[in-house]
């Protein structure tokens, strides 16, 4: 019997596009180490000019994110993540060859920063639209498992390597290392043999004479209908978006919480946070065994439902010794990082799944802007009830938003969905 695990391993191009993108994505959480530290330590930047590199992370996601998705839509994906990768490298050279130069300044790491960002966005977005154009619809769960694995795995190893290269080398020289992982991932991405059919550049009107000319918004109203239109794509839309406001509700209390309420000292603080890398390993490990035992839904609602009751445990750790509360939120940490790779890895193969080829860049921007767009309220929204109400009722109140999530499957019809569709669905 067929191993159904190991079938993408076999896949040649998949194999490529994995390589290319753990090296990628490697690169992306040592750069996300070494910016900040270059500022703070090569540069004496102040605490403003940190606040403004770390808010410029977010930006390009909300800017750029809709244009992006219509440009990856109208081109093959294949040269557009090369290139970014191939940007990226040339634009990480800057900051040594600056520091060494001696015109290195805050400025220009900014606007290094922002160019980063900006092909990350369209990294992201190309590399999640172009997956289900390179395998089979019924492989999709496993080959975004595999995919959050390195993810996940990088968030650990990048983020510890970051900080070891800048202790053996000066910061500016420390993203050199960065760059050539941008390197290996476009040589990667360019051994993919898999070629795309060209987007038709136009449209033939009624009759074949008149022809529409290309769009940007009509393009990117269009990229909207799926996730309007679509009743399973807006339901998980739907879902994630709950789920995103009050996982940013929690987010700016916990610390306090653990730190004030709890007292917690800095090593337990360091275990939170290395469980919650440990626990999206094992997510990722356990989507698709999740998905064929229980069915694609039921394991959405599963997933959603027990990171709803570990964020609502958190706050019980008042009423525990502080070892013992502190072991109490490691251990609910990596339950919920867990569950939250099993449901971003079903319902990211499902949406795809349902999106027509031709559609899947601009779904994925449309789905991106909304999911970032919501994240400074609902961080602004937990700043303000965490002063308001408290920060423990804060916490409850967060986690019963988290549940609410997996209750928006529960109630649709997306429940009872049990695995991916293997044919490419027809435009809505």
């Amino acid at each position: 019997m067929t191993d159904r695990r190991t079938t993408l391993w076999r896949h040649a191009d998949f194999r490529n596009l994995w390589l290319g993108l753990t090296a990628s994505l490697f690169g992306s959480k040592v750069t996300a180490v070494a910016l900040p530290l270059i500022a703070a330590v090569s540069l004496e930047a102040t605490p403003f000019e940190m606040g403004v590199l770390v808010a410029a992370e977010g930006l390009p996601y909300l800017f750029i994110s809709l244009f992006a998705g219509v440009w990856l839509d109208r081109s093959a994906k294949r040269p557009i993540l090369i290139l970014t990768d191939l940007v990226r490298a040339a634009l990480l050279l800057l900051l040594p060859v600056g520091w060494a130069g001696g015109f290195l300044s805050f400025p220009l790491l900014l606007a290094v920063s922002l160019a980063i960002g900006a092909c990350t966005v369209v990294s992201d977005i190309g590399s999640a639209s172009y997956l289900p154009l390179l395998i089979d619809r019924k492989d999709l769960v496993e080959g975004n498992s595999k995919l959050e694995l390195s993810s996940s795995a990088s968030d650990i190893a990048g983020n510890a390597m970051g900080g070891g290269l800048l202790q053996m080398v000066s910061a500016p020289f420390a993203v050199i290392v960065n760059s050539v992982t941008y390197l290996v991932s476009a040589v990667f991405t360019a051994l993919i043999r898999h070629r795309e059919a060209k987007p038709a550049p136009a449209v033939p009107e009624a009759g074949g004479e008149a022809v529409v000319k290309p769009n940007m918004w009509r393009e990117i109203a269009e990229g909207a209908q799926p996730v309007l239109r679509n009743p399973v794509v807006r339901t998980l839309v739907t879902a994630t978006l709950v789920f995103n406001l009050f996982t940013l509700v929690i987010e700016p209390v916990f610390l306090i919480f653990v730190t004030r309420t709890l007292g917690v000292e800095p090593f337990y603080i360091g275990l939170i946070f290395a469980s919650a890398g440990a626990g999206a390993l094992v997510g990722a490990l356990l989507a698709e065994r999740a998905s064929r035992l229980l069915g694609l839904g039921r394991a959405m609602v599963v997933s959603l439902g027990v990171a709803g009751l570990s964020a609502l445990l958190i706050p019980l750790a008042t009423q525990l010794p502080k070892t013992e509360a502190s072991l109490l939120i490691v251990v609910m940490h990596f339950i919920d990082s867990a569950m939250i790779i099993i449901y971003n890895v079903n319902q990211r193969s499902l949406r795809s799944a349902v999106t027509p080829d031709h559609l899947q860049g601009r779904m994925n921007a449309t789905i991106r802007m909304a999911v970032m767009g919501v994240t400074p309220v609902g961080a602004l929204a937990g700043g303000f009830l965490g002063g308001a109400i408290g920060t423990q009722q804060t916490l409850v109140l967060g986690a019963i938003g988290v549940l609410l999530s997996g209750v928006v499957i529960l109630l649709s019809g997306v429940r009872s969905v049990r695995e991916i569709p293997d044919a490419e669905p027809v435009a809505v």
